[in-house]
């Protein structure tokens, strides 16, 4: 066939953006609810004009391709409209982990030389110290626009006693501008052009910057509805962070759909159990920590019994099986989620049933194996032999931002390198057994933090553990379990270390048993455990007898 035969044009042709998700749910489900927000909501047609409002004022606010604009917020209607309002003016979204200190979030905004910063009302003081720590530099400060609660009124009065920079603007107030006549949606000119920024949760040290493209959020955002079971019209529950991996594209992904989006300011047990029943909710994402939330839950907070199912996917460390089981008594399926900010979120997800580990791809994913990261050789299928994690596809992340990692560390050799270390079994699948990094070499003999973990979990009285390699002259390594127990725990009757080892002694090799446990919090400022503090603390401490 001639190559004259082939035709690429704007009829056949259009980059991938998930704009196009907030176009069509516009005209096909124009009427039908976007988003619940306690008793606001707004239709389809209504969020679609919302952020094609604040996309306007942003290009008369100077905001060009490629600038940057950064949002601290938790799961509000704003914080959603970002996700669709940013990219509309073609513009890179930065949504920020709230849970940031100012010094943090300072280095953060002058590495991203974001040109707009959007605040929820309830975030502004440490905003407000980051732009002072900021001033004191050569950067240039972002313009702010304070975001209040939608009880407020749209004036440019702050919702709390605090000098604002001159400049500072309303959201309510880019809302209630009319649209430059002339304006229109700067759709990218390359489907491989930036859409957003997202940090990793900085468990390793500092946060990385690493960018996603209009490609990959929009096949990723196709991909979770496969891999979550969404059918038509989902009710998604805001429980996971839209800060985390925008979502897990779980934003875009509910647009495409026309589904309803039921917007959490926080996060309880009372408040997930009366969205279920007020509002028939479908799915929930989230850290494990949900799943506590839910089996924790007193019977005032369940109110009554949920009628249909609702599917949950967790990304992280899972709880103790008695807490699976309890949550699946309560009406929900919990499946398990394996990926990182580099995978837009979740790339592996397997339910959480007993006898059932059938795990399943990112359907956008062309490769996902476990393989030896010298000789790039697959391991065997015998669930013995480790191996490093890797992927290969359309949903990994486009770059790092400047100054974080270089990019061709973790492309060597054509995949992305997890750092993760897996077995894979007979079946396929794939049972991570740690970070490489948290591996703990003792004696020769190689530990698994996380099953050591999973055993401390199993303890009626222990809410979080952690466990990291500590210094041994003659083994090189032991393992050092850090432990906090539940409320009602710490005064008389809890838990000494020698318990906690002794009930470790009964479930684990006795190379893998804690020689040292400390209790008490544990370091996670952005949400996930700062291992490397713990090693460093371990290493602090004698031994115990």
């Amino acid at each position: 066939m001639s190559k004259d035969c082939l035709v690429q044009c704007l009829a056949n042709y259009m980059p991938l953006s998930p704009i196009s998700f907030l176009e069509r749910a516009a005209v096909v489900h124009g009427d039908k609810v976007s988003i619940v927000y306690g008793g606001q909501r707004f239709s389809w047609k209504e969020t679609h004009q919302r952020c094609f409002k604040v996309a306007s004022a942003f290009v008369r606010l100077g905001i060009s391709r490629h600038d940057v604009v950064a949002a601290f917020a938790p799961n509000i209607p704003a914080l959603y409209e970002l996700h669709f309002s940013v990219p509309m003016a073609g513009a890179i979204l930065c949504a920020l982990n709230i849970r940031l200190d100012s010094p943090t979030l300072s280095l953060i905004l002058q590495q991203l030389e974001a040109k707009a910063i959007l605040v929820d009302h309830q975030y502004i003081e440490v905003v407000l110290q980051a732009l002072d720590i900021l001033s004191q530099t050569k950067s240039n400060p972002p313009l702010l626009i304070l975001i209040p609660e939608f009880d407020q009124s749209s004036s440019s009065s702050s919702p709390i006693d605090l000098d604002l920079p001159p400049g500072t603007l309303n959201y309510n107030d880019l809302l209630q501008a009319k649209a430059e006549p002339n304006f229109q949606i700067l759709k990218p000119n390359n489907e491989c052009d930036p859409i957003s920024v997202s940090y990793t949760s900085g468990s390793t040290g500092n946060p990385k910057g690493v960018l996603y493209s209009h490609r990959a959020v929009y096949l990723n955002s196709l991909a979770a509805i496969f891999q979550s079971d969404m059918r038509k019209m989902p009710v998604f529950l805001w429980t996971v962070e839209m800060f985390r991996c925008n979502g897990w594209c779980f934003p875009w992904a509910v647009a495409a759909l026309g589904g309803t989006n039921i917007c959490l300011r926080n996060v309880s047990a009372k408040l997930i159990f009366e969205a279920i029943h007020l509002h028939k909710v479908t799915h929930l994402c989230g850290a494990p920590s949900i799943l506590n939330i839910l089996a924790d839950a007193s019977e005032n907070d369940q109110a009554r019994e949920i009628k249909s199912r609702v599917e949950i996917i967790v990304a992280g460390a899972l709880p103790a099986p008695q807490i699976l089981t309890k949550v699946a008594e309560l009406g929900f399926n919990v499946s398990h989620g394996y990926g990182m900010t580099e995978a837009l979120g979740p790339a592996i997800v397997t339910p959480c049933k007993p006898g059932q580990k059938q795990s399943q791809y990112n359907l956008m994913m062309e490769g996902v194996d476990v393989k030896d990261p010298n000789t790039m050789e697959s391991v065997e299928f015998d669930g013995k032999t480790m191996g490093e994690i890797m992927f290969r596809g359309n949903t990994l992340m486009l770059d790092y931002l400047e100054n974080s990692k270089p990019v061709h560390e973790v492309f060597k050799g054509g995949w992305y390198r997890t750092g993760d270390l897996a077995v894979r079994h007979p079946d396929g699948y794939i049972q991570m057994k740690d970070r490489a990094r948290d591996i703990i070499i003792c004696g020769g003999e190689v530990i698994s933090t996380l099953e050591v973990e999973a055993v401390l979990l199993t303890h009626p009285q222990v809410l979080q553990a952690a466990v990291v390699g500590r210094y041994d002259e003659v083994l090189g390594e032991t393992p050092c379990a850090f432990v906090k127990l539940k409320e009602g725990f710490g005064g008389g009757g809890e838990a000494s270390s020698r318990e906690v080892i002794e009930f470790c002694e009964g479930k684990l090799p006795g190379f893998m048993v804690p020689k040292v446990v400390i209790f008490g919090d544990l370091p996670s400022p952005t949400g996930k455990i700062q291992k490397f503090v713990l090693r460093e603390k371990a290493n602090l401490v004698g031994d115990q007898e």
